[in-house]
């Protein structure tokens, strides 16, 4: 591997790694306060079924830095995609009948 190819992989990791870890706040902020609805549930299944593309991608194309973030990513987004079905669901069961969303 040249030095350019190593400094690209490692400008691909770096871009990763914050990508990734970008969604471990609002992950934390669900699970804290046992609330994802101030998220939007069709924003998280469309950019969901797109990350399980670019890891699919990533794979296909023997690409580490993005199958391994997409990966990472996916697990995070499928997190938060769950736990707002839960929360939510959860959210609509113990309101009153009649009572305003």
């Amino acid at each position: 591997m040249t030095f350019v190819q190593q400094n690209i992989n490692v400008i691909g990791y770096c871009a990763a790694t914050l990508t990734t870890i970008s969604f471990l706040p609002q992950l934390i902020r669900v699970i804290k306060l046992r609330s994802a609805r101030d998220i939007s549930l069709g924003m998280f299944l469309i950019f969901t079924i797109g990350t399980a593309f670019w890891l699919t991608y990533g794979i296909v194309s023997h690409s580490p830095p993005v199958w391994i973030a997409n990966a990472v990513t996916l697990v995070l987004s499928l997190s938060i995609l769950i736990l707002k079905l839960r929360f939510d669901r959860n959210a609509v069961r113990s309101q009153p009948a009649g009572a305003p969303r």
